[in-house]
Parts: structure tokens; sequence; C-alpha cells
């Protein structure tokens, strides 16, 4: 599989530059912006929020970057990034607001699920105070010095920076402490520490009140919140989180009898001329449609900027189009694959809680093999395992249509769906 535009760019900035011999004999290699441009614009070219985002020549020798002024980076075996856990705890529930220009049913950008969040009292509830949205936006991060950890001997290694640009979602402050948020609308399996860890920086040198770095992300409709301290202000390393907390828009309970009325009154549709889902985790889906409810995205731009690799970016767009939520197209003017809602997508974003996650559910049970591994699911009070479910898809004459290698490898996105949909309940 061909490699993303920044793959293509990276290994011929590595060729030039010999970045592999420099690092392996100084530890590290800097480089310019003016540098990454001759090859692709760098502010498209160092945006690496997730590890799985990382090129793949910087994956392979274990190597990350990080802004070290306004015009340079440096390269070389840092631990970026931290990995999430989600407790799946129950979230608490917060009443909805009666706003016509900020709807819970329209959080699909930062901006909107983090403004909703504020308007709505929850970040009070999270530290405990009365809160004002008192700053976001980019700004300089000033200067200052820190040691990161190097991936490969354990040892600290030493970066100075001066003036680099740094992006804040959001900043809140009550009497006690500064508020400082980076927000994502998906779930994700890590973070770049960088992005709480700058502004961490610049802002306790400016303010006397304590700094509490939070992470948060929205997605499938749960505000998760991560509150973390940095130890040692000077380590890049030295965050520890204090606590996680959950949130959710006073839903309407979804009940077993809702799903069943659904999957007995459905019609099942005609298998589409695509690929079977290979996207284990519905609730990613469920991220998707909500990235492509702000944009258009190509293939490219998904890989890039969200938590997926190129192989994971097909698996998942296709996983849209088999429900007919997503269509594919080829950009007339950039010849790039670009994807979209349909207007049935759409229309299911729109929709309120319990409507949206129900239509959701009809869309899956449509297709005759998720039906019948449900209808099993009920009958025998839990859902079969991964035998069961491939000797299903055989009985289904499914070889037929995708063959046997495609029944062995998509049965667990069978099962991890039909178990998305009984966690509804």
């Amino acid at each position: 599989m061909a490699g993303t535009k920044n793959d293509v760019a990276w290994d011929k900035i590595f060729l030039k530059y010999n970045i592999l011999n420099q690092v392996e004999g100084n530890g590290f290699f800097e480089i310019k912006s003016k540098q990454i441009n001759e090859f692709r614009e760098s502010r498209l070219m160092t945006k690496f929020d997730h590890l799985i985002n990382l090129p793949s020549i910087f994956q392979k020798n274990n190597l990350s970057i990080l802004p070290n002024s306004r015009s340079s980076y440096v390269i070389g075996n840092f631990q970026t990034h931290e990995p999430i856990t989600y407790l799946g705890q129950k979230p608490k529930s917060v009443e909805s607001l009666d706003y016509e220009s900020i709807e819970h049913t329209n959080l699909y950008s930062e901006s909107s699920s983090l403004l909703y969040a504020f308007n709505s009292g929850i970040i009070d509830d999270l530290v405990g105070e009365d809160v004002a949205l008192t700053l976001a936006g980019r700004m300089s991060s000033k200067n200052f010095d820190f040691g990161i950890n190097n991936s490969t001997n354990g040892e600290l290694f030493p970066i100075n920076v001066q003036n680099s640009q740094i992006e804040i979602d959001a900043g809140f402050e009550s009497d006690s402490s500064l508020i400082l948020v980076e927000a994502k609308n998906t779930q994700v399996d890590d973070f770049l520490v960088r992005q709480i860890y700058y502004p961490y920086r610049l802002w306790e040198n400016k303010v006397d009140k304590n700094i509490v770095n939070v992470f948060m992300t929205y997605s499938n409709d749960i505000f998760s919140f991560f509150l973390y301290e940095f130890k040692n202000k000077r380590e890049y390393n030295s965050l520890e989180l204090i606590k996680q907390v959950d949130y959710i828009i006073a839903p309407e309970n979804i009940e077993l009898h809702n799903v069943e009325e659904i999957f007995e009154n459905i019609a099942i549709c005609e298998e589409p001329n695509v690929p079977f889902p290979q996207a284990d985790k519905f609730e990613r889906v469920v991220d998707l449609l909500g990235l492509l409810y702000e944009y258009e995205l190509t293939r490219d731009m998904i890989t890039a900027n969200y938590e997926f690799d190129s192989r994971q970016t097909n698996y998942y767009t296709d996983a849209g189009r088999y429900l007919g939520l997503i269509d594919k197209y080829k950009d007339g003017i950039s010849g790039e694959i670009t994807y979209s809602l349909t207007d049935v997508g759409r229309s299911i974003l729109k929709e309120k809680y319990n409507c949206k996650y129900l239509r959701l559910v009809e869309k899956i049970l449509e297709h005759n093999i998720f039906n019948k591994i449900f209808e099993m699911s009920l009958d025998q009070g839990e859902i079969p395992d991964k035998s069961k479910i491939i000797e299903m898809m055989y009985e289904q004459n499914m070889d037929d249509r995708y063959g046997h290698s495609v029944i062995e490898r998509r049965a667990m996105t069978i099962k991890g769906w039909i178990s998305w949909i009984f966690k509804l309940t």
C-alpha cells in the first residue's frame, strides 16, 4: 500500500540530509522549516497528534519530532506521546442546554464540544469551582528548557525552546486555578504530551495560580476528561494522571426492548458492492462519521490527522460505506480519493441521542449476517464466540461472495458490532 504524502516527503528529506546517521552520531538532528518546505509544507509535515500518525520512517527507527522554535524542529529518539486508558465508568449526566446556537446534537467540532462543556457546567463540576473562559488560540511559548526521555537508552535529552508557536484549545480560570484544555473529537489510544506541556510551561511562569492540565475527548456523545500534573516542571515525561471523569448530556435510556422492536420489524437489505467491514470498534465508525459531519476529507487527510494508519482509513471508511452512511469519490481537480457523509448519514447524526443510536443499530441489523448473529445472541443470552460466527457465515454462503479468507478475518468485526449494540442497553 502506498504511503501518505508525508511518508513520501519525509523519506526524501531523510535521504537528502542523512538524518538517520546524524541522529545515531549526535543524538538528534535539527531541521529548519524552510528545509521541510522544499518537499511539502512544514505545517502539514510536523503535526503528529498520535503515534500512529508518525511517518513510516519515524516509526521504523523509533524517532519523533518536536518544535524548538517558530521555524525549527528537533528529531530524535524521544518519548513524545502518552497512552490513554478509558476506565469505562458510568458517565455523570448533565442537563441539555436550551440554546439554538449550540445544540448537543451538533457537537462535531472540538470548539463546539468545549463550549458546550463550559456552558453546561461540566468544567465547573470537573474542578469543583466556578470558572470563566479566559483564553484560547495561538500564542508564543516564550523560552524554556526541559529534558525528555530518550526511548532507546532511558536518559534525559535536553531541549531548549525559543518562542515556539503553541495553540490552546481553551483556558478556564477559577479562584484558585488556571485550567488548560487540549481537546479531541474522537476516542484515542494516546496523545502528544507537547500539546499540554508547552502551554503549561508558558503559563506557569505567567500566573501565580495552580495549573490544571486537561486532555479531553468527546466521542460517541461522551465527554472524557483526563487531569494531569507534571511532577517536575522541567521534565516532559513527568506527567501523572490525577483523575479521569466522564460526562454525558442527559440521554434517554435505550432499553433492550427498543432494540428488539427494531430487530422484529427490520427489512433485510441487499448486500452492497462494498468490501465486508473489517473495523472491530464500532465506536470508531461513529467517530469517523462525526469527523465527516464538519468537512469532506481525503484519504490522506484522515490518515495524517486522525488516529488511523492507511490501512485503518480504508477499513473504517469502507465500514461506513457498507452501512450506506459514507460516500467515496475521486476529486475532479486533485484526483484524490475523498469521503463525505451520505444524506442518510447526515440525517442520523442530526438526531438526538436515543434516535441517533437506534438508527445506527437499524443500519447494522438490516444486513443479514449481523441480523442472524444478533438473533442468536438473544436466543442464547450471550454473543456467540468467533467459531460460531464463522460457522454461521458459511451457513449463509458468505464464502461464495467474499471468499474463505475474508470470513476468517471478519468474524471479530461482527462480534464487535453486536457487542456495541448490547452495550447501548
